[in-house]
């Protein structure tokens, strides 16, 4: 049996062939490899399960309440004897208690209602289906819960270490400071 040589024409035509039956395997393979959109859907709500996002709400609850705290003990601060002092401040926190025990759920609620119909669209666009697995593993991941549980001990202890080294140069710092504000507020009180 006896070969040709095929000409260039015939080897154009081929390997366009090929190419298009790689682009089409390629593309068959893609879209077998995308999760059907409930099963997309069903990815991202097993994310916003894992991450607790809607603990955002606690703290946007939290934040001004602490706030409120520190200027009261800002504000009394020199003005009024000790004892008047922390009998207001406990006033005061009866008051900033009730505000996050009733504030807390209605944010949580809202949090809890918003959390979907806001991110899922979000991490639906951002994220594809094995960025999505990869987060839940992340999320999922026993190393993780380990070094959660650890890491208020790992700040605590740095806290401490950092505490005892610059204490003594950030101490007076801290106190002149906190002096400051408090004859400034002194003084803007008294003034007309």
């Amino acid at each position: 049996m006896i070969f040709e040589n095929p000409s260039m024409k015939t080897i154009k035509k081929l390997t366009r062939l090929a190419a298009l039956g790689l682009s089409a395997c390629l593309l068959c393979g893609a879209a077998q490899a995308q999760a059907s959109p409930d099963a997309r859907q069903a990815l991202v709500d097993k994310l916003l399960t894992l991450w607790h996002v809607d603990d955002v709400a606690v703290v946007m609850v939290q934040r001004p309440a602490a706030s409120a705290m520190e200027q009261a003990r800002i504000a009394l601060q020199g003005r009024v004897s000790a004892e008047k002092r922390d009998r207001t401040l406990k006033d005061i926190s009866t008051d900033v208690q009730t505000y996050v025990d009733e504030a807390t759920p209605l944010a949580r609620q809202s949090a809890q209602r918003l959390l979907k119909p806001t991110l899922s669209p979000l991490l639906l666009q951002q994220f594809n289906d094995e960025e999505l697995r990869q987060i839940i593993a992340l999320l999922e991941s026993p190393v993780k819960k380990k070094f959660e549980k650890i890491a208020p001990q790992l700040e605590r202890a740095l806290g401490e270490k950092v505490a005892e080294e610059s204490g003594p140069s950030i101490n007076p710092k801290l106190q002149t400071m906190t002096q400051a504000v408090g004859l400034k507020l002194r003084a803007a009180s008294i003034a007309p």
